[in-house]
């Protein structure tokens, strides 16, 4: 799996919150980043569940 946030992203950080090993918040930015290019097995679940938490729909997934 592999993920990615958009530019769409409100810097809410719930994201960061639900899983900080995957999500960091870029303050240069102000929006979330994903720190891996493969998302590790044991954290895609939570990174589905930002994704479908997002308020901004700002988590694209890629299976």
């Amino acid at each position: 799996m592999k993920a990615r946030v958009t530019k769409q992203c409100m810097g809410d950080r719930n994201c960061n919150k639900l899983c900080p090993e995957v999500f960091k918040y870029d303050e240069d930015q102000l929006l979330s980043v994903v720190q891996f290019d493969v998302i590790p097995e044991k954290y895609e679940d939570l990174v589905r569940q930002a994704a479908a938490e997002c308020g901004a729909d700002a988590i694209e997934i890629e299976e």
